[in-house]
């Protein structure tokens, strides 16, 4: 229905159903009525006159409805393989609920925007963790629509998609979802502490030292936060009472990750000596002591994983999110200017542009001290002040920690006569900038008394000084610096003149540790070796550096080619840093220079860690990089890398060259916009500026083919600008000048994309926009080569056949096979963006067409790529390029009179193709059917492809029976397909598949240790050698082995090993033997001989010592259309395992087919169980039937010998049942007790390749069978009639009649025309015995008969007197015949057995036909080689 949206009135949200204003009568079939008041629901709206039809529910509603159905397919999945569902039913409900709200029209414009950033926010939650396709959404929450963005927005959304829904997926995970997911994706964060009391008993002045502590790593991680506490137990500064608040800054996720972190807080009471002295006039005061330390484990609370309990007492840290200006703004009430500050040692993570530093954190670490003339060891004091090169201190130059005001000078802790005090104390030197180069620190060492008036005599006894700034200009190395000790006049020390001039480290001075006190040449200053001191700097600058190299960088106006040589050398971190110092070179004269100095910095750009620096760079390029012509110099070092380039330029990693370039030339931000199509129109009329941007595409699109070839997975944005330059646009413009290395690149790179899955696999809508990208490339691409390399002259078979590859793998690729995919999903690609293979799938065939006699060229090497295309379960796409093949066939039949390279190379690639889950049914018919067809117009390729048809369709049942049973749990079904193929590869004579499956059935036995059955699969490898010096073939090699004889030994070896642990030590002394002879005969290796003739002992002693139990052997049925074709309706003999019982047996059997139905009889069921759909399965245990190998016959054979040919070597198995015929004799059972007696004889002998063969039956002995059971039915009817004379006379009639009555057709005189001919004794010289028994079988018939019709002539009525005069004359006829030719047998007369003892005539005649079937032959299908051929 049409509803004309004209007569009413739209109110509210559109997703507000409309209210009707003005009354409408429906006058039309196709017109409602309505009236003032009526609310009316809009399904749909037409466009026009009805020519597009749009959905007129919200399109948030119509996502969510969408997500529902697919959810909700997804949870009946789950469910039915007993996955817990209960989450997809909390989204499911969640969204069901908000669709109702969105439905409802009634949602405030606020509250309407909070649900429906809850209702995107879940679907794409859900979509993630059902694994299905990723949503992009712009800032709207609207789902993007990749027609109306630009490719590297479209990269950019699903980057920021996947970064915000695995955070949510975080929070899920670790129920912390306020604290760590935000923690987790902040670059940044702080430590936030507030103290509120210090509570110790010293009775002095302190200072608490807090830090941040790794305990793993044993260092500090951050500045100190210093509070001076008073002896009455209040902040010092009373005014902070209350307010001793900290933030420990500039921490990253690299710190979050360290495994523990440590609160520390050092305790240094200042004050006297020692605690016990009492009389405070007599000592020394002001002296620093360390006094304890306190340690808090915070590494939960920084890493957001607990709550912060405010009650404690002590510390209250907790977790705050950004750096100090962010958590200012978030976190007023905590954080304001009062806020003390720790800044981290080091840079943080994040550098962002504007922070300027200028910090030299300074560690004293050791000292070691001689006592010299003093009795005890010196309480040591290490006095250090920053002076200038005149000797003056720099006032306010030093900061023990944040909070504090800074000193003009430093004291140490002083440890009571310690040798070797280990300070480990960190401070802060800060300098101006200015004052640097001309500032130096100072030492000074002084022994402090505990009593005053002993102190104040004390001077200075030693110096050490360190220069902060190296005479190249670069500031003071970071890490340990052993510094030189002076000793001298305490005012010679303190002289700058005495000491400056002098080494300051040992390593710079080369003063020996061990060496002895010199006087200096200038100050009168000694250099003491019995004295060492040890710091420790690091240096966090934005403006000094200690690498010569950026030196030179930031002086280039006047080291022009120096900086720019050494500028990819510099450190990562400080280059950066000075980023926003950069500027353009004013001559033309190093390009070169330029471009290695901008690849390196943009590269270190794309780092994380300075990714606020991005914004330095975009003004860098929109102020200094804006010349029209600017690409020419920074293109010419990429496109042309010649060997003039400096080396620095070559050393440079290609990759990262082309990703600096693209980020110069296409880097795009809101206000420039990107190169797209709309863009390019425009600049088609401007016939310049598009050569420039022509020029532009083409130099840097063929750098970028090289580079990206090389790249992985993390250049997906390279990749993503690759694909915005290759548009079809461009490049109709551009082909004219591609060049035949172009094209290979360019297939090359495309083809490397496709299989390197350089987008994350539920990024859909990027991988279809790549896709769709490469098809049109591809597509213009084919039209080039059609016109310049298509002519024999210009023909380039490479070229071309990269091409297919590349088309190929294209078609194939697993983004498009649809297949595969929901019906949701697949709706919406071919909605949006059709089924792409079979656009590439009919250029290949229109394409292979246009070879014409080059086609030669690309057989067999296109056959896999053309039988992969053909697999794809696409019906228009099968039809169009299976004609291909007979393509193939004709071209290399033309050439070569038969097309067995292309058979070969198909069956070897099918092979391997349907395995890995190409091809069904329907493509073997539609195989058959299309190549027979191709086939009719050329009657003398006609035999051949049918032979090629069936051989194929042969396979190709094989192959889709092994590839079902391979995913099943029935590892027999396995092993029965496995052997199917390769006998399949045996019958067609292709060696290496058929070697291939051996070893896969190896592999399948040795699994669940078959190891006989493993030794007998490798023995029909061996067999395929010879004892010869010939190289094996190279479709399967041993240990590498190079010839025949090697790899024949080596297989001996092992197959040996297997029959040992398998204790069929009887087939291991035959093949020892052969080696034996070998190493005896042949090779003369008499040490293999030995070691062979020692192996053949141990199992002959094996044989004769250890007991080997005889295995069970059990018959099992098949029977019901359920089961594959290779079980159905079968019957198989399986061998069981050591002590292996039937129950256990059956069990394991059952389990395999859990859905069979059990048979409790051990008879052939009937056609309702063997046409049933179900399946059924009938186990019951059978006896094997001894075969004494003629060596053994009539000799004395120990009882070990013969015990194991009971069970093994076996063919025939008999089951024998008791069966009651006729009335039961109450005083004897067993008068009335018959044996029926089953035979099952095997395909091959037991054990085998399996442990397990079908049986079989010859019609020879189907028809001993069947004369066997017509006997018994005769002796059945007899016995009956002569124990009741009231039975009805008519089976019998029936029974004999059928007989002797030749128009009936009964009888055996078929089998006489059968088997008792010359022809068939000539052909089957081994049934001579089993035609003696048929022959034996139809002569006791006719005394059976005899005494049938006699007994018939008794019992017969007077209508029926024509009918059994009949039979008397036929039977006369035959027995006369049979008599002459098959001799005479009598039976007792009937009247006598009636009156005496019909039983025994009756049991003796049993035994006769028992006796008859044992004559079947003991080599029926018995392979006559010493091993069974299986």
């Amino acid at each position: 229905m049409t509803l004309s949206l004209t007569d009413m009135t739209f109110i509210g949200h559109l997703s507000v159903s409309p209210l009707v204003t003005w009354n409408f009568i429906g006058l039309g079939v196709k017109q409602l009525s309505l009236e003032v008041g009526d609310t009316v629901h809009i399904q749909e709206t037409c466009d026009g006159e009805g020519e597009v039809v749009l959905s007129a529910e919200m399109p948030l509603v119509k996502e969510v409805t969408t997500t529902l159905r697919e959810w909700g397919s997804i949870w009946k999945q789950l469910y039915v393989v007993n996955t817990p569902t209960l989450f997809v039913q909390r989204l499911m409900w969640d969204l069901m609920e908000w669709r109702s709200q969105l439905l409802s029209g009634t949602l405030p414009s606020d509250e309407f925007k909070e649900l429906k950033q809850k209702v995107t926010s879940k679907i794409d939650y859900g979509n993630k963790i059902l694994e299905l396709d990723l949503v992009v959404r712009d800032v709207n929450g609207n789902m993007l629509d990749p027609e109306n963005a630009s490719v590297i927005s479209l990269f950019r959304a699903h980057q920021d998609a996947t970064t915000k829904i695995n955070e949510r997926i975080k929070e899920e995970q670790t129920g912390h979802s306020v604290i760590s997911a935000r923690i987790q994706s902040s670059p940044t964060h702080s430590l936030y502490v507030f103290v509120r009391n210090f509570v110790c008993r010293i009775g002095e002045d302190s200072e608490l030292f807090m830090s941040l502590y790794d305990p793993n790593k044993q260092t500090i991680i951050s500045e100190n936060y210093l509070i001076r506490w008073g002896s009455k137990g209040f902040p010092k500064d009373v005014d902070m009472l209350n307010n001793l608040k900290v933030v420990f800054t500039d921490l990253g996720n690299k710190d979050l990750n360290r495994e523990k972190i440590y609160l520390i807080c050092q305790i240094v009471r200042v004050g006297r000596m020692e605690l016990k002295e009492t009389s405070t006039k007599k000592c020394t005061q002001g002296l620093r002591r360390p006094f304890g330390v306190a340690v808090m484990d915070i590494s939960d609370i920084i890493k957001g994983k607990i709550e912060c309990d405010e009650e404690k007492q002590y510390f209250i840290p907790f977790a705050l999110v950004g750096d100090i200006v962010q958590i200012r703004k978030e976190y007023p009430h905590l954080v304001d200017r009062s806020t003390v500050v720790a800044r981290k040692l080091g840079f943080p993570e994040i550098i962002m542009p504007g922070d300027i530093r200028n910090d030299i954190y300074l560690t004293l670490w050791t000292g070691d001290f001689d006592k010299y003339n003093k009795t005890t060891q010196k309480n040591m004091e290490v006095i250090m002040m920053v002076c200038d090169e005149e000797g003056k201190a720099v006032p306010n130059s030093i900061c023990l920690g944040a909070g504090d005001r800074p000193l003009n000078e430093y004291r140490s802790v002083i440890y009571y006569q310690v040798k070797q005090p280990r300070w480990m104390e960190t401070f802060k030197v800060a300098i101006p900038l200015e004052e640097m180069h001309r500032s130096h620190l100072r030492f000074m060492f002084r022994h402090r008394s505990s009593q005053e008036s002993k102190d104040k005599s004390e001077k200075n006894f030693a110096m050490a000084f360190v220069h902060l700034m190296k005479a190249d200009g670069t500031v003071l190395q970071d890490g340990l610096h052993e510094l030189v000790v002076f000793k001298g006049d305490s005012k010679r020390m303190e002289d700058v003149n005495s000491y400056l001039s002098q080494p300051a480290t040992r390593n710079q001075g080369d003063v020996p540790k061990g060496g002895t006190l010199s006087r200096s040449s200038v100050g009168g200053l000694s250099v003491s070796s019995r004295d060492s001191f040890t710091i420790s700097t690091l240096v966090c600058s934005t403006k000094l550096t200690q690498n010569v190299g950026l030196l030179g960088l930031l002086k280039w106006r006047t080291l022009c080619y120096l900086c720019l040589c050494v500028c990819v050398c510099v450190c990562v971190c400080v280059c950066v840093c000075h980023l926003m110092d950069s500027s353009p070179l004013p001559t033309d004269d190093y390009d070169i220079l330029v471009f290695d100095a901008l690849i390196y910095i943009i590269g270190l750009i794309a780092d994380r860690k300075f990714q606020h620096f991005n914004t330095v760079l975009e003004a860098y390029i929109k102020q200094h990089f804006s010349a029209t012509l600017a690409y020419k110099s920074v293109l010419l070092p990429v496109s042309n890398p010649s060997s003039s380039s400096p080396p620095v330029c070559q050393s440079h990693c290609l990759s990262e060259a082309a990703s600096g370039v693209a980020e110069l030339l296409f880097h795009i931000d809101s206000q420039t916009g990107e190169v797209n199509q709309q863009a390019l129109s425009i600049m088609t009329h401007h016939g310049e500026t598009f050569q420039h941007i022509q020029d532009i595409v083409v130099s840097l699109l063929r750098t970028i083919n090289r580079t990206v070839i090389t790249m992985g997975r993390e250049h997906a944005l390279i990749v993503t600008r690759m694909n915005a330059c290759i548009n079809p646009h461009i490049h109709t413009h551009t082909l004219s000048v591609l060049l035949q290395d172009f094209l290979m690149e360019t297939f090359l790179l495309f083809k490397e994309l496709i299989g390197k899955h350089v987008y994350p696999s539920d990024w859909m809508a990027m991988i279809m926009v790549q896709n769709r990208v490469f098809l049109r490339a591809i597509n213009t691409y084919a039209d080039t080569m059609n016109l310049k390399f298509l002519n024999n002259n210009d023909f380039e078979v490479q070229l071309w056949n990269n091409y297919f590859h590349l088309a190929v793998a294209f078609i194939t690729q697993e983004s498009l096979q649809l297949q595969h995919f929901s019906p949701t999903k697949r709706n919406k690609i071919l909605a949006k963006y059709g089924d792409m293979r079979r656009l590439i799938g009919f250029a290949i065939r229109d394409m292979w067409y246009k070879l014409g006699g080059n086609k030669i060229c690309f057989i067999p090497g296109m056959v896999g790529p053309i039988l992969e295309m053909t697999l794809i379960p696409e019906e228009e796409l099968r039809r169009a390029t299976i004609p291909i093949f007979f393509d193939m066939m004709q071209c290399e039949h033309k050439l070569a009179a038969h097309f067995q390279k292309f058979e070969n190379e198909i069956i070897l690639k099918l092979d391997h193709e349907v395995e890995g889950g190409g091809g069904d049914e329907r493509y073997m018919e539609l195989l058959e059917t299309i190549l027979l067809e191709c086939a009719v117009e050329h009657p003398l390729l006609r035999p051949e492809v049918e032979h090629f048809v069936d051989l194929v369709k042969g396979l190709l049942v094989r192959l889709l029976d092994y590839r079902t049973v391979m995913s099943d749990d029935s590892r027999n079904n396995r092993m029965s397909c496995t052997v199917n193929l390769l006998n399949f590869y045996k019958d067609i004579n292709r060696e290496g598949m058929y070697i291939r499956y051996l070893y896969k059935l190896r592999d399948l036995h040795m699994a669940v240790e078959n190891y006989t059955e493993a030794a007998y699969t490798l023995l029909l490898h061996s067999r395929l050698l010879k004892w010869s010096e010939d190289q094996c073939s190279p479709q399967f090699e041993v240990r590498s082995c190079q010839t025949q004889r090697q790899q024949k030994e080596n297989l001996y070896e092992t197959i040996i090993g297997y029959f040992d642990k398998g204790k069929m030590w009887e087939e291991a002394i035959t093949l020892c033997k052969e080696l034996a002879d070998q190493y005896e005969m042949e090779v003369f290796e008499y040490e293999l001989l030995s070691q062979s003739l020692k192996q053949q002992a141990r199992f002959y002693e094996n044989i004769m010592t250890i007991l080997r139990p005889k295995p069970d052997y059990f018959a099992v049925g098949y029977y019901g259309q359920g089961y594959p074709p290779f079980l159905r309706n079968k019957v198989f003999i399986h061998r069981g395992k050591e002590y292996e019982r039937r129950e256990d047996f059956q069990n394991q059997l059952m389990s395999q087919f859990p859905s069979a139905v059990r048979l409790n009889i051990t008879t052939m069921p009937g056609d309702d169980v063997r046409l049933s759909p179900l399946q059924y399965i009938q186990c019951f245990t059978v006896q094997p039937v001894l075969e004494i190998p003629s060596r053994l016959k009539s000799k004395p054979v120990p009882d070990q010998i013969i015990n194991f040919y009971k069970s093994n070597y076996v063919q025939r198995f008999h089951y024998s049942r008791p069966v009651r015929k006729g009335p039961v004799d109450p005083s004897n059972e067993f008068v009335s007790m018959w044996i029926e007696r089953t035979t099952f004889t095997t395909v091959y002998k037991l054990p085998g390749i399996l442990r397990w063969f079908e049986t079989t039956i010859s019609p020879l002995e189907n028809a001993i069978e069947t004369m066997q059971s017509t006997n018994d039915k005769i002796l059945t009817l007899i016995n009956q009639y002569q124990a009741d004379d009231a039975l009805p006379i008519n089976p019998l009639s029936m029974l004999l009649n059928g007989i002797v009555d030749p128009a009936v057709m009964g009888g055996f005189a078929k089998y006489e025309k059968a088997f008792f001919t010359e022809e068939y004794n000539l052909q089957h010289p081994e049934d001579r015995d089993k035609l003696d028994g048929l022959k034996d079988l139809i002569a006791w018939q006719i005394p059976l008969l005899g005494g049938g019709i006699s007994l018939h002539g008794k019992r017969v009525t007077d209508d029926l007197r024509p009918f059994h005069e009949r039979m008397e004359e036929c039977f006369k006829h035959m027995r006369k015949k049979v008599e002459k030719e098959y001799g005479v047998r009598e039976l007792p007369d009937m009247d006598e057995r009636k009156s005496s003892r019909p039983r025994s005539v009756l049991r003796s005649f049993r035994q006769s036909v028992i006796s008859i079937s044992s004559l079947q032959g003991s080599e029926c299908g018995t392979p006559t080689k010493p091993y069974p051929d299986w």
